[in-house]
Formats: structure tokens, C-alpha cells, sequence
């Protein structure tokens, strides 16, 4: 097959009228009903929505993955270079997949065979697709390896998975997918569980190799910033079909579409950071539970009975961009404005307070590295290596940093999941480090912690009211079990869950419902400082900014502090007052969060800022930092950063610098680096 080198005007994908569903027990779901678009050569397309409107049921669609015998392509056409993929045999499209059509995986840690090494999984698609013998496999799995940017390459091609870091693992999937040199790749979400580090790096790679190798790019995301940098076209889906079409440029200038719309203002930024953020209510309608009309109209907040009715299609507002919408105005665009859901509110003011909630001083958690039939130590993971932290009443400090660099370490400490090493976690004039038992018991309950991932972090086999009450009646809140359930009632209605969901197990709801579970549990027991770890990294924009506005209310409510740990800059600068960066297991920069974000001073920080994909376009200058962060078993001499900064002296490699007072910035600024 001809390889095309170049962006041209022949579309290598058609789409037409795709229809896929699943049979259930509820009846058939009609994961993607209808859907078109087409892409051209060399070309990224973007498909986004939020969790449930069948994005990546499209891209299995194409590659032919869905799971049969419960799932069935129903109706439609995908054209690849002219054959429908939808009439072709078993056999044939082993040929096209990995061969001419490749995917990237959400999560590559499942989508890598586990008892394999790197090289075996490469050599794989090597041998099936291009029949090389071992030796020629190995040659050209390590060059690829090497392309994609993986230091070591023929000492990673014989270590298995497990031993490599999450962007390590994601260029393995590239590294696979790209192989064969396919023209077309489908990358469902490969940057989401990403640093924003990690992720510049593997975008980046992504579009060097695309412009190399001259292939077609169809990218499933729901970050609108990661959209913006890396599209061509965008296709905006919601209820298994397509609601917007349009040019990258076109989509950002002039969204037509009220869900394109909502969706864009729903994102934290620089300009809204004093303001309550818009949110789309309600959540995308179950793939059995399709209605009449239009599939958005029960959260629109402009439609009308004909929206209610009928279902609009796919019409042309510009040469190239498409809306299925019956309020369009004469331009092409919904007015929300009439509705007042556009109306921006100012987001209610915090009262803070001079004294601390919390002093964190000199924390270290080192893990033994233990070795051989006596288990002797031979050395220690340094997760944490000499922290301070402050956090004052009803205020919110931003932990933020890469993966590995400590920051869930240091939450896990402050509750005591974790016995430090050393230092001090002082609560009020009481080191908690130093308390266990009863005495600690009652300092528990004043500290509480929500976790990344909510499902995990919920017994499955207890009801959303058991799981309320469990720390209620550990700690005593409420004298009667009646008096606990009203109690759990009240909070339920204040995080914004009803009150029949309390008999319901974590399986029956969304992921932001179970986020708003593990608030209410942690409300239950009326804490002062709740450390929030990543608690909205895995939601949509839209569940996302309810997350963060009542989080604000409750705040203001009752005069929580908050520990906020997160790789989402964004997110951090719209809801913290104070940012702490961490970088293997020390603080390098911290200060008021306009201040850290706006003018950041130490390298790393500027690297983490530079690498933050923005929906506007503000022309930064791009900063990939290179390689992962180092193993805190081993770290450099003198400041840890300096393998990876451009301005590294003799000194920076020699002597750790400390924390000291940025010139000419207030006290509370403080940065650790020679060069500042």
C-alpha cells in the first residue's frame, strides 16, 4: 500500500451513518446511532464529549473491537481507503489492524500483556505484520523504541512492563501502534491519567512522527485544552451522535452548538478564577434510556417543544462547519444569553484566617528497600525527604508536581495512613506524628481525606448509607442512629444527592455522584481540614466544575481548609489561595497561587506551567521537559532537578539550595534554586 506523506484532500476514513449497539438486559443500547465524519490524510480529528456519549465505542468501531456477541454494528459504513471495513472478514482485518489502522489505548498498564517483556509485545506485530525473524525485530523494536523517545532502548526492550514509569509505558503503545507505520492511528484518551509534563512530551511525539510518517491521527479526548494544540477538526458528540462539526479554529472562534457551548464554560482559567463556574446539569442519558427529539434537550437550557420532538440533524452554518441544533440564530449560533445560564456569579469570598490549621515541619517518609532471604535493607525510597507546609484556617494550598514526586505520600502522612520517618505534623499545638490510640482517634475525625479514584475508595458491599454513618458512629456524631441517618440526610441534600439514593450500592452511580459520596462520608464526621488527593482528575469538565463549586460553598458553609493534591494546574489555579510545587519529595517553589502561576520562578515550575494545554491561545513558549522524574531510591546530588534543567550549573549538580525569599516578592514567596 502507498504510504502518503503529506496532508492531502482525499479522505483516508469515511464514517457514514454509523450504528452501533449492544444488547443488555435493559434492552438495546444504542452506544453510537448515526454517526458521520470523514478524515483526510494526515490529518488529526478530534472527537469530545464527556463520558458516556460513545466516543471510544466509535474508535473500537473503526478497528472493529466491539465485543460481540452483545455488541453489533447495526447499520452504517466505515471506509478505509476505500473498502468498507463493515463487510470485511475476519482475516482481512487482522491485516488492517496494527498494520494499516492502529489504536492507542486509554490506559496502557491493561492494554499491555503483563507476563511479557517490551521486546516480546513488539516483535509480536513485527513478525505477524512485516515478517521479520527475531533477530531483525529486535534491531528495528529497539530503533523504534529509541524514536519514541525511551532512554535505554535495547536495555527496555528485554524489561517487562511493570518496571517502566506510566510515560515510559505510553511510548511502548506508540512505539507498538507506530511499528507498522499505519495510516491512520486512534488514540482514545492517551494522555488522561498523564502528568501535564508527561503529557507534552507524548503529544509532541505524536505530532513528530505524524508529520514523519505522513499518517491520519483520530484523537478521542475530553480535554478541550489538549483539542485546541493538536486538532485540525473537531467533532463534538453527545449521545451517540454528532451534535458539532468544525475546523479546530472555527469550533474555539464561534461555538455553535449550546453543548459545545456549556462545555467550553464549564473549564477553569485565568479569567474566571474569581467566578462560579458554569455547569451543564444532569448527566448524559443511558444508551437504553434514548428519548424523542433531541438527545441534549432535558439540560439545554434554550430548547423547546420541537426540540423535545424531533431530532435535528447535521446542517451548515459555514463552508465546513456543521451544527445539529433547531435554535440557531442568523449567525449560526445558539443564544444562551436569554436563559441566564451564561450569567457569570461571583463566587462567594472565604473567610480566612491568620493562625494555621495545619504546620507540617521537616516531614520525611523514607520506605526500607529490602533484599535477599533475611530481608536485609539495602537502601530507602525517599518519598518524602524534608517537607514544610503551612496551611491556615479556611484556606487552600495546591500541592502540585509529577507523578512520583510525593504529593499522595504527603496526604497519606498528615491522616496517618502513613507513620512517617521523621518531622513534625502539627494540628493546632498537638504533633499528630507522636499520637496513637484513642488520643489519635479524636484528631481523625478533624482530618479526613477524599481519594482519586471513589469507586475504589468505597466498600461495594455496603449501601451509600452505611458508608455515611460508619465514621459517624466511630466518632460518635449523633447519639442514635436515628439522629445519625437525619444528620446523613442533611449533608446528602447539601452535596447535592437525594435522599432515595441512600440505599443504593457505589456500582448504581455516576463517577461524579461517588465523588460526592466520598465528600458527604468525609463531611459526616465534621472535619476542619480535608486533603482532597486528585479528587477531580478522572471526571468530565462539566461534573468537574460541580466538584469544584461546592467544594467553594462548603468552604464558606462551614470553614474547611483543604489540602488540594493535584497534577491539574488549571484546576489549582482556579481553586487554591496558596501553591506548593513539589519535586522528589521537597517543596521548590510556594506562594500565593496568582503569583506561583502567573510569574513562576523556578525552572520546574515554569516547565509545569509552559506544559498546561490552554483553550485560548496565549502564544506561551513551549518548555518539554526532558526524561521522567528520577527514582527517589537514587536521587542526584546537589538540587534533583538538575539533570533536566537548561540552566544547571556546577553548583546546581553539588549543593541542594534551600528555600529562601524571592527578591523583591513578599515573605510567603519562596523558591529553592541557585538561579532565582
Amino acid at each position: 500500500m502507498e504510504r502518503l506523506k503529506l496532508k492531502s484532500d482525499k479522505n483516508i476514513l469515511e464514517v457514514n451513518d454509523l450504528q452501533t449497539y449492544f444488547r443488555t438486559e435493559n434492552g438495546v443500547a444504542k452506544a453510537v446511532d448515526g454517526v458521520s465524519f470523514a478524515i483526510k490524510a494526515g490529518e488529526t480529528y478530534a472527537i469530545v464529549g464527556e463520558s458516556g456519549s460513545g466516543k471510544s465505542v466509535t474508535a473500537l468501531s473503526v478497528m472493529q473491537l466491539v465485543a460481540k456477541p452483545s455488541g453489533y454494528i447495526a447499520g452504517g459504513e466505515i471506509v478505509f481507503n476505500g473498502d468498507d471495513l463493515t463487510k470485511a472478514s475476519t482475516v482481512a482485518m487482522r491485516e488492517v489492524r496494527g498494520n494499516q489502522i492502529s489504536m492507542i489505548f486509554q490506559e496502557p498498564m491493561t492494554a499491555l500483556n503483563p507476563v511479557f517483556t517490551v521486546g516480546n509485545q513488539l516483535a509480536e506485530v513485527l513478525a505477524l505484520h512485516r515478517g521479520m525473524k527475531k533477530d531483525e525485530a529486535r534491531t528495528y523494536g529497539i530503533e523504534m523504541l529509541d524514536k519514541v523517545g525511551i532512554s535505554d532502548p535495547d536495555k527496555r526492550y528485554d524489561e517487562y512492563p511493570f518496571q517502566l514509569s506510566g510515560g515510559m509505558r505510553q511510548r511502548v503503545m506508540i512505539a507498538i501502534a507506530l511499528a507498522c507505520r499505519p495510516d491512520l492511528l486512534i488514540a482514545d484518551e492517551p494522555t488522561t491519567a498523564l502528568d501535564v509534563t508527561i503529557q507534552s512530551q507524548i503529544l509532541d511525539l505524536i505530532r513528530s512522527l505524524q508529520k514523519e510518517f505522513g499518517m491520519a491521527v483520530l484523537l478521542i479526548t475530553h480535554d478541550m485544552g489538549v483539542v485546541r494544540e493538536n486538532a485540525d477538526r473537531v467533532g463534538v458528540m453527545y449521545g451517540g451522535r454528532i451534535v458539532e462539526d468544525a475546523s479546530c479554529k472555527d469550533l474555539f472562534d464561534k461555538p455553535s452548538h449550546p453543548y459545545t457551548q456549556m462545555l467550553m464554560k464549564s473549564l477553569p482559567s485565568r479569567g474566571n478564577r474569581s467566578k462560579v463556574l458554569q455547569t451543564i446539569k444532569g448527566m448524559v442519558p443511558q444508551p437504553t434510556e434514548f428519548t424523542q427529539g433531541c438527545r441534549f434537550n432535558n439540560r439545554c437550557p434554550v430548547a423547546v417543544e420541537q426540540c423535545r420532538q424531533e431530532s435535528p440533524i447535521l446542517e451548515n452554518i459555514d463552508k465546513e462547519h456543521t451544527t445539529a441544533c433547531f435554535m440557531l440564530g442568523k449567525d449560526g449560533v445558539a443564544d444562551l444569553s436569554k436563559s441566564g445560564w451564561m450569567a457569570e456569579e461571583e463566587s462567594p469570598v472565604v473567610e480566612k484566617y491568620d493562625y494555621s490549621c495545619l504546620n507540617v515541619e521537616s516531614l520525611k517518609m523514607h520506605f526500607p528497600i529490602k533484599k535477599g532471604f533475611f530481608k536485609k535493607t539495602i537502601g530507602h525510597v525517599r518519598a518524602v525527604d524534608g517537607l514544610d507546609l503551612a496551611i491556615k484556617k479556611g484556606e487552600t494550598v495546591g500541592l502540585v508536581g509529577e507523578s512520583g514526586c510525593g504529593k499522595t505520600t504527603v496526604g497519606k502522612c498528615i491522616v496517618r495512613l502513613l507513620d512517617s520517618t521523621s518531622g513534625k505534623i502539627l494540628f493546632g499545638d498537638n504533633d499528630l506524628s507522636t499520637l496513637s490510640g484513642s488520643t489519635l482517634k479524636q484528631y481523625r475525625r478533624r482530618i479526613q481525606m477524599i481519594f482519586q479514584d471513589p469507586f475504589s475508595s468505597l466498600n461495594p458491599r455496603l449501601k451509600i448509607s452505611d458508608t455515611i454513618t460508619e465514621g459517624m458512629q466511630a466518632h460518635s456524631v449523633g447519639s442514635t442512629k436515628k439522629e445519625r441517618r437525619d444528620i446523613m440526610f442533611k449533608i446528602m441534600e447539601r452535596v447535592g444527592l437525594d435522599s432515595d439514593m441512600a440505599d443504593r450500592y457505589p456500582h448504581e452511580f455516576s463517577g461524579g455522584q461517588r465523588q460526592r459520596i466520598g465528600l458527604a462520608r468525609a463531611l459526616a464526621v465534621e472535619p476542619e481540614l480535608i486533603v482532597c488527593d486528585e479528587a477531580t482528575s478522572s471526571l468530565d469538565v462539566s461534573v468537574q466544575a460541580q466538584i469544584l463549586n461546592l467544594l467553594k460553598e462548603l468552604q464558606v458553609e462551614l470553614g474547611l481548609s483543604y489540602l488540594f493534591i493535584s497534577h491539574d494546574l488549571s484546576v489549582v489555579h482556579y481553586l487554591a489561595d496558596r501553591v506548593a510545587v513539589m519535586y522528589l519529595g521537597k517543596i521548590v517553589e510556594v506562594g500565593d497561587a496568582n503569583d506561583v502561576i502567573e510569574n513562576p520562578q523556578h525552572p520546574y515550575t515554569k516547565a509545569l506551567i509552559a506544559a498546561i494545554p490552554q483553550v485560548d491561545d496565549d502564544n506561551r513558549k513551549r518548555i518539554v521537559l526532558p526524561g521522567d522524574v528520577p527514582s527517589p531510591s537514587n536521587p542526584p546530588s546537589g538540587c534533583a532537578f538538575h539533570p533536566r534543567c537548561e540552566l544547571a550549573t556546577e553548583e546546581c549538580s553539588q549543593k541542594m539550595p534551600s528555600l529562601e525569599s524571592i527578591s523583591g516578592e513578599s515573605n510567603d514567596r519562596l523558591a529553592a534554586c541557585w538561579k532565582v
